[in-house]
């Protein structure tokens, strides 16, 4: 059976790989993003391959997210796999220097941006005992470092959201997955470091970063299992990346 497909943040880096690598299959496609001129080149690249229905969204927006799945046409209104790719870094300053508009933006995208969506398309699935929800997270949910504070907050609870998930959903057919991609050449660093592109440069420098088409595939690989199989959640890196050693500091000496 043909799979419609809803991907979030669709318009650049996983969410359009990930559109690709089902638009490969054949599968119907429901793409939206905030950027709508990106988000129609991506849908007019893959209209001869497979049905595509792209529209603007931004899933900070309750009421737009609502209206948004109640109003899809016929023939994508049963989704089958949702991509909760939408998502973003700001910032890369310490707590307490850190900027709470960015930490706001992240929470209300990386947070309830995914909730909401799932909220939304969710008892579809439960009623049609059938479906596969996918939630891009990171290893910076796990592995803290200076400057992840808020981002790595909001990827925690994407993580713990979908062990929750799971739980709700014992019982049911519906599965439930989080993918932790590590680094990887998209706009994500250019976002995070607010247009820098110098910058956002230097964090490839001299490294083989994962690719959007690598994790794509892999989101295409766990929902393409057999339907008694569950990811849970899977953590990815590029050969290249690690952790780094336990932090310790020298500098206070008598003044603790």
């Amino acid at each position: 059976m043909k799979k419609t497909i809803l991907i979030t943040g669709a318009s650049s880096g996983f969410g359009e790989a990930c559109a690709r690598r089902y638009a490969a299959e054949g599968c119907d496609l429901v793409l939206c993003a905030r950027r709508l001129d990106r988000l129609a080149a991506v849908a007019s690249s893959l209209s001869s391959s497979c049905r595509v229905h792209p529209q603007q969204l931004d899933v900070t927006d309750r009421e737009a997210v609502a209206a948004f799945v109640e109003q899809l046409p016929e023939g994508f209104g049963e989704i089958d796999v949702l991509v909760n790719n939408a998502g973003l870094a700001l910032g890369m300053e310490p707590a307490h220097e850190a900027d709470l508009d960015d930490w706001e933006t992240m929470v209300d995208t990386n947070i309830k941006g995914l909730m909401r969506m799932t909220r939304q398309i969710l008892p579809g699935m439960v009623a049609r005992r059938r479906g596969h929800i996918v939630n891009i997270g990171s290893p910076a949910a796990n592995w803290p470092y200076p400057g992840s504070n808020a981002y790595g907050g909001s990827k925690a609870f994407v993580k713990q959201f979908s062990r929750g998930l799971r739980a709700d959903l014992l019982g049911t057919p519906v599965r439930v997955t989080t993918i932790e991609p590590g680094l990887a050449e998209t706009e994500f660093s250019l976002v995070r470091l607010k247009g820098d592109a110098q910058k956002a440069r230097h964090v490839y420098t001299d490294t083989h970063p994962l690719s959007a088409a690598d994790v794509a595939e892999i989101v295409y690989w766990v929902t393409s299992l057999p339907p008694h199989v569950n990811v849970n959640v899977m953590e990815v890196m590029p050969v290249c990346q690690g952790w780094g050693p336990m932090a310790i500091d020298r500098t206070l000496g008598d003044e603790v």
